[in-house]
């Protein structure tokens, strides 16, 4: 690959980053410097990823928090590790317990779709294989920012104050997170001491205290008080898992998801569709975006068909992404929207992505999710913890591989990507946060790397396209006018509201390993930044 061009064709207020030493970029600044506050002290990338995850649990609660699932990539200086730290559903939860409380469809508030808490176990699994210093030290900038308090930037508000609509009916959740009964403004102090303490807890038992001990009981005890089905039986039985990451080739590299229960071979599957044609060489044609949401349309339909936690699955992961498979898929893309492609039904969602990397290569692609902005409105009183609504992506379909049902991971929505040579050497870790639109987001931030050789930064400033739930394609702003009528010149449904956090939001550090260089890029759609030193 050239190197980077380093122009700026796209309005930011940002450029690149770069620094040799470590490197840190995620959504929130406080996050950050949690981040870099580790890797000063001779933590490795590892325990930055932590003690920023951590942080992020507390000063962004609109997108995730101890409640939360989590993913993985790391790079440990060798190869690269997959670990998939998303919980099952309750033992006692059946499609006949959800027809009689809510009919033919999985609800997305309240008890139902609660999900065993997966995030404090990955942090736990993370440390013990890679870390350098001891996990109570990796959570203490978090406890400080719940204790002490962090101030509200101006999108997590805005989140906020949509989340208080949703769940302000709720009294566990009004007395955790609507201080005097609304959502806080931007630029408010935030404190949630019960959350600290809750971090304090994890910190000093290395996370057994919130499976086996006493916030285990806590979460039980709520839901046998709420008619929920979460007991600590199921809390006690969770495990991270450690999984083998899927790749596929594109001009010299190779882009890295993790296999199913998440939705990373979408955006495998629309990479290796797209790599062997000629798209031109405008990123903003329309034409080139054509393919691109064909390309999207095919791989959603097949993950909306097949995708399920691994137990359930009826094909391999590397059959939706085998040559023989996708020459044959290939042939459902044409130069016009294919009527005879089902768009599937993506889902919409609230994440938090970061990467970090360290002077000795170590590099770690992380993301955590409650999934709908406070997840469930479910909130454990006196823990300050907000349970994910992560069992809304089970599907009511009898015989479906993701039919919801008892001790079972969902279809997940939250990936991490990484990028490697041919040859197996690290490139870049990176991801983009948003529901359905991460994969649609891997897809589109790596062919502003690898196609049009855009630094970081500029690779996430670009304009995107959202192929939206309905079959619909949302353009942003910045989208030629030329480029959005040849989109529908073409038959696609284009519409220019993608609602506020519709395109996502991404973080990117590549490795330039001649000169030892990180150079990365935060997403000017979020509150966040990219630094390093």
């Amino acid at each position: 690959m050239q190197p980077f061009t380093y122009r700026s064709p796209f309005p930011s207020r940002r450029s690149p980053v770069m620094a040799r030493r470590g490197m840190v970029a995620t959504s929130h600044p406080l996050a950050v410097a949690a981040g870099l506050e580790m890797l000063r002290e001779g933590g490795n990338a590892v325990d930055a990823a932590i003690a920023a995850a951590a942080a992020l649990a507390v000063v962004e609660p609109t997108s995730n928090g101890l409640g939360s699932d989590a993913f993985a990539l790391v790079w440990d200086g060798k190869r690269l590790h997959g670990l998939n730290a998303s919980g099952r559903s309750p033992r006692a939860l059946t499609p006949e317990v959800v027809r009689q409380a809510h009919g033919e469809t999985m609800p997305t508030d309240g008890w139902l779709p609660v999900t065993v808490p997966g995030a404090v176990s990955g942090w736990v699994a993370l440390s013990r294989r890679f870390g350098r210093l001891a996990f109570r030290r990796l959570l203490e900038p978090a406890i400080h920012y719940a204790a002490e308090g962090h101030g509200v930037p101006p999108l997590t508000a805005q989140a906020w104050q949509e989340a208080e609509k949703r769940f302000a009916h709720r009294e566990d959740f009004r007395a955790a997170f609507l201080p005097g009964g609304r959502a806080p403004q931007a630029g408010q102090l935030f404190r949630l001491p019960d959350q600290a303490r809750s971090l304090r807890l994890i910190a000093e038992s290395e996370g057994e205290a919130f499976y086996r001990g006493e916030l285990a009981e806590a979460m039980a005890a709520h839901a046998a008080r709420e008619g929920g089905l979460l007991t600590v039986e199921d809390l006690a039985e969770h495990e991270p898992e450690w999984v083998e990451p899927l790749s596929v080739s594109h001009k010299g590299f190779r882009l890295w998801e993790l296999p199913p229960n998440g939705q990373g071979l979408v955006a495998l599957q629309a990479l290796a569709l797209l790599s062997p044609l000629d798209l031109g060489p405008d990123l903003l044609d329309g034409r080139r975006l054509h393919y691109v949401v064909e390309a999207l349309r095919i791989a959603f339909a097949d993950a909306y068909a097949h995708i399920s936690e691994p137990a359930s699955l009826r094909v391999r992961p590397e059959q939706l992404v085998d040559d023989a498979y996708l020459a044959e898929r290939r042939r459902l893309l044409t130069e016009t929207r294919n009527p005879e492609v089902a768009a599937g039904h993506p889902a919409t969602g609230d994440t938090v992505y970061l990467c970090a990397a360290d002077g000795d290569g170590m590099m770690v692609s992380f993301i955590q999710s409650n999934y709908m902005g406070f997840g469930s409105g479910v909130v454990v009183p006196g823990t300050g913890i907000a349970l994910q609504n992560r069992g809304a992506c089970f599907t009511m379909e009898e015989g479906h591989p993701n039919q919801v049902g008892p001790a079972k991971r969902p279809f997940h929505t939250i990936i991490p990507a990484f990028l490697t040579t041919e040859a197996g050497e690290p490139v870049a870790a990176f991801g983009v946060m948003g529901g359905d639109m991460q994969p649609q987001g891997h897809l589109q931030v790596l062919l502003n790397l690898l196609d049009f050789q855009l630094d970081p930064q500029a690779a996430l400033d670009a304009p995107r396209v959202h192929l939206l739930p309905d079959g619909r394609v949302a353009v942003e702003p910045g989208i030629p006018t030329a480029a959005r009528e040849e989109l529908a010149r073409r038959g696609h449904p284009v519409v220019e509201d993608g609602g506020p956090f519709g395109f996502g939001g991404g973080q990117v550090i590549w490795r330039d390993g001649e000169q030892g260089l990180y150079i990365a890029g935060s997403d000017p759609r979020k509150d966040g930044l990219a630094m390093g030193f």
